[in-house]
Protein backbone atom coordinates (compact mmCIF):
# COMPACT_ATOMS: atom_id res chain seq x y z
CA UNK A 1 0.00 0.00 0.00
CA UNK A 2 0.97 3.04 -0.70
CA UNK A 3 -0.28 6.49 1.36
CA UNK A 4 1.46 9.79 2.31
CA UNK A 5 0.40 11.62 5.83
CA UNK A 6 -0.44 14.36 4.84
CA UNK A 7 -2.19 17.32 7.59
CA UNK A 8 -6.19 16.91 7.88
CA UNK A 9 -8.75 20.20 7.72
CA UNK A 10 -12.69 19.13 8.12
CA UNK A 11 -14.51 21.92 5.72
CA UNK A 12 -18.03 21.39 7.20
CA UNK A 13 -18.20 23.68 9.86
CA UNK A 14 -17.17 27.11 8.53
CA UNK A 15 -17.02 25.90 4.56
CA UNK A 16 -19.59 24.15 3.19
CA UNK A 17 -18.50 24.00 -0.02
CA UNK A 18 -15.39 24.96 0.50
CA UNK A 19 -14.24 21.16 -0.45
CA UNK A 20 -11.78 22.69 -3.64
CA UNK A 21 -10.14 25.59 -1.07
CA UNK A 22 -9.94 22.56 1.83
CA UNK A 23 -8.54 20.32 -0.08
CA UNK A 24 -5.57 22.94 -1.29
CA UNK A 25 -4.46 23.97 2.07
CA UNK A 26 -4.46 20.64 3.39
CA UNK A 27 -1.82 19.94 0.03
CA UNK A 28 -0.30 23.23 1.41
CA UNK A 29 0.49 22.39 5.15
CA UNK A 30 1.80 19.04 4.01
CA UNK A 31 4.37 21.10 1.61
CA UNK A 32 4.80 23.16 4.98
CA UNK A 33 3.46 26.74 3.63
CA UNK A 34 1.33 28.47 7.68
CA UNK A 35 -1.89 29.47 5.87
CA UNK A 36 -5.09 29.09 6.80
CA UNK A 37 -7.90 28.27 4.62
CA UNK A 38 -9.73 31.80 5.02
CA UNK A 39 -6.78 33.13 3.84
CA UNK A 40 -6.57 31.08 0.98
CA UNK A 41 -10.08 32.19 0.20
CA UNK A 42 -10.16 35.84 0.88
CA UNK A 43 -7.08 36.71 -0.26
CA UNK A 44 -6.18 34.14 -3.46
CA UNK A 45 -9.05 32.56 -4.35
CA UNK A 46 -11.10 34.39 -7.31
CA UNK A 47 -14.88 34.29 -6.28
CA UNK A 48 -18.23 35.77 -8.16
CA UNK A 49 -21.45 35.98 -7.01
CA UNK A 50 -24.96 35.22 -8.71
CA UNK A 51 -27.45 37.76 -10.12
CA UNK A 52 -31.17 37.96 -11.46
CA UNK A 53 -31.55 40.17 -14.28
CA UNK A 54 -35.44 40.23 -15.37
CA UNK A 55 -36.28 37.19 -13.46
CA UNK A 56 -33.21 35.07 -15.15
CA UNK A 57 -30.67 33.50 -12.95
CA UNK A 58 -26.73 34.31 -14.11
CA UNK A 59 -23.81 33.34 -12.55
CA UNK A 60 -19.97 32.76 -12.77
CA UNK A 61 -18.31 30.55 -15.19
CA UNK A 62 -16.42 27.67 -12.63
CA UNK A 63 -13.60 27.40 -14.77
CA UNK A 64 -12.75 31.00 -14.28
CA UNK A 65 -13.76 31.86 -10.68
CA UNK A 66 -15.81 29.86 -7.77
CA UNK A 67 -19.27 30.50 -8.38
CA UNK A 68 -20.49 32.06 -4.97
CA UNK A 69 -18.60 31.56 -2.24
CA UNK A 70 -16.79 28.73 -0.25
CA UNK A 71 -18.71 30.01 3.05
CA UNK A 72 -22.31 29.82 1.61
CA UNK A 73 -24.10 26.65 1.90
CA UNK A 74 -25.92 27.34 -1.53
CA UNK A 75 -22.77 27.96 -3.66
CA UNK A 76 -21.59 25.87 -6.38
CA UNK A 77 -17.51 25.41 -6.42
CA UNK A 78 -14.94 25.98 -8.85
CA UNK A 79 -12.67 24.02 -11.27
CA UNK A 80 -9.04 22.99 -11.82
CA UNK A 81 -7.86 26.02 -13.33
CA UNK A 82 -9.35 28.53 -10.79
CA UNK A 83 -7.30 26.63 -8.09
CA UNK A 84 -3.86 26.74 -10.12
CA UNK A 85 -4.65 30.18 -10.35
CA UNK A 86 -4.95 30.82 -6.99
CA UNK A 87 -1.85 28.46 -5.69
CA UNK A 88 0.57 30.22 -8.58
CA UNK A 89 1.33 33.18 -6.02
CA UNK A 90 1.68 31.32 -3.05
CA UNK A 91 3.87 28.24 -4.36
CA UNK A 92 5.99 29.95 -7.38
CA UNK A 93 9.11 30.24 -6.08
CA UNK A 94 9.09 26.09 -5.19
CA UNK A 95 6.56 24.59 -7.50
CA UNK A 96 5.37 24.66 -10.81
CA UNK A 97 1.48 24.83 -10.52
CA UNK A 98 0.04 22.47 -13.72
CA UNK A 99 -3.83 21.81 -14.77
CA UNK A 100 -3.74 17.90 -15.20
CA UNK A 101 -7.08 18.09 -16.34
CA UNK A 102 -7.68 15.27 -18.92
CA UNK A 103 -5.01 13.02 -17.90
CA UNK A 104 -5.36 9.68 -17.12
CA UNK A 105 -5.56 8.67 -13.33
CA UNK A 106 -2.61 6.03 -13.64
CA UNK A 107 -0.64 9.47 -15.33
CA UNK A 108 -1.91 11.27 -11.90
CA UNK A 109 -0.32 7.91 -9.63
CA UNK A 110 2.65 7.70 -11.31
CA UNK A 111 3.87 11.26 -12.08
CA UNK A 112 2.69 12.33 -8.33
CA UNK A 113 2.04 10.16 -5.86
CA UNK A 114 4.57 7.79 -6.37
CA UNK A 115 6.82 10.95 -6.20
CA UNK A 116 5.55 11.39 -2.47
CA UNK A 117 3.20 14.40 -3.90
CA UNK A 118 -0.45 14.50 -3.36
CA UNK A 119 -2.64 15.34 -6.09
CA UNK A 120 -5.79 17.78 -5.62
CA UNK A 121 -8.95 15.58 -7.67
CA UNK A 122 -12.16 16.41 -8.45
CA UNK A 123 -14.87 13.55 -8.24
CA UNK A 124 -18.06 13.33 -6.17
CA UNK A 125 -19.58 13.57 -2.80
CA UNK A 126 -19.65 10.31 -0.81
CA UNK A 127 -19.17 8.37 -4.45
CA UNK A 128 -22.75 9.63 -4.94
CA UNK A 129 -23.75 9.41 -8.76
CA UNK A 130 -23.48 12.40 -10.49
CA UNK A 131 -26.88 14.30 -11.16
CA UNK A 132 -27.75 17.22 -13.91
CA UNK A 133 -27.58 20.35 -11.67
CA UNK A 134 -28.95 23.66 -12.23
CA UNK A 135 -28.69 25.71 -15.75
CA UNK A 136 -27.61 29.30 -15.50
CA UNK A 137 -26.76 32.05 -17.87
CA UNK A 138 -22.53 32.73 -17.78
CA UNK A 139 -22.70 36.65 -16.74
CA UNK A 140 -19.95 37.75 -19.14
CA UNK A 141 -21.31 35.64 -22.29
CA UNK A 142 -24.63 34.90 -21.51
CA UNK A 143 -23.97 31.29 -22.59
CA UNK A 144 -26.04 28.48 -20.79
CA UNK A 145 -23.47 26.66 -18.35
CA UNK A 146 -24.96 23.66 -16.86
CA UNK A 147 -23.60 22.57 -13.38
CA UNK A 148 -23.11 18.44 -12.21
CA UNK A 149 -24.36 18.44 -9.08
CA UNK A 150 -22.77 16.49 -6.18
CA UNK A 151 -19.12 17.69 -7.40
CA UNK A 152 -16.25 17.29 -4.80
CA UNK A 153 -12.68 18.04 -4.28
CA UNK A 154 -10.72 15.61 -2.58
CA UNK A 155 -6.60 15.33 -2.27
CA UNK A 156 -5.26 11.83 -3.65
CA UNK A 157 -3.11 10.76 -0.89
CA UNK A 158 -2.39 6.96 -1.60
CA UNK A 159 -3.73 3.75 -3.21
CA UNK A 160 -3.93 -0.24 -2.23
CA UNK A 161 -4.50 -2.77 -4.59
CA UNK A 162 -8.21 -1.94 -4.84
CA UNK A 163 -9.21 1.54 -4.03
CA UNK A 164 -7.40 5.07 -3.81
CA UNK A 165 -7.18 6.73 -1.00
CA UNK A 166 -8.16 10.33 -0.25
CA UNK A 167 -8.16 12.86 2.49
CA UNK A 168 -11.53 14.24 1.95
CA UNK A 169 -12.73 17.00 3.96
CA UNK A 170 -16.27 16.38 3.40
CA UNK A 171 -18.50 15.64 7.03
CA UNK A 172 -14.99 15.18 8.48
CA UNK A 173 -14.74 11.96 6.70
CA UNK A 174 -10.44 11.76 7.27
CA UNK A 175 -8.06 9.62 5.34
CA UNK A 176 -10.88 6.95 3.39
CA UNK A 177 -10.28 4.36 0.64
CA UNK A 178 -12.40 4.65 -2.54
CA UNK A 179 -12.82 1.56 -5.06
CA UNK A 180 -11.15 2.61 -7.88
CA UNK A 181 -13.61 1.85 -10.78
CA UNK A 182 -16.20 4.59 -8.96
CA UNK A 183 -13.28 6.92 -8.96
CA UNK A 184 -12.45 6.58 -12.13
CA UNK A 185 -15.71 6.66 -13.34
CA UNK A 186 -16.29 9.96 -11.22
CA UNK A 187 -13.53 11.62 -12.52
CA UNK A 188 -14.50 10.76 -16.30
CA UNK A 189 -17.80 12.46 -15.57
CA UNK A 190 -16.41 15.09 -14.17
CA UNK A 191 -13.84 16.49 -16.46
CA UNK A 192 -11.04 14.17 -15.44
CA UNK A 193 -9.92 17.70 -13.38
CA UNK A 194 -6.75 17.58 -11.28
CA UNK A 195 -4.18 19.73 -10.35
CA UNK A 196 -0.33 18.83 -9.78
CA UNK A 197 2.44 20.38 -8.28
CA UNK A 198 6.00 19.93 -9.75
CA UNK A 199 8.99 21.12 -7.88
CA UNK A 200 10.95 23.40 -9.66
CA UNK A 201 15.04 22.39 -9.81
CA UNK A 202 17.39 25.08 -10.18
Amino acid sequence: MLKIDVPYINQSENYPTGCESVTTVMLLHYLGYNITVDDFIDNYLVKRDFEVRDGILYGPNPWECFAGSPYDPDSMGCYAPVICKALKPIVSDKYEVIDETGKDFTYLVETYLKNGMPVILWNSINMREPIIGPVWKLLDSGEDFTWISNEHCMLLVGEDEKNYIFNDPYENRGVIPCPKEIILNRYDVYHRQAVGLKPIVC
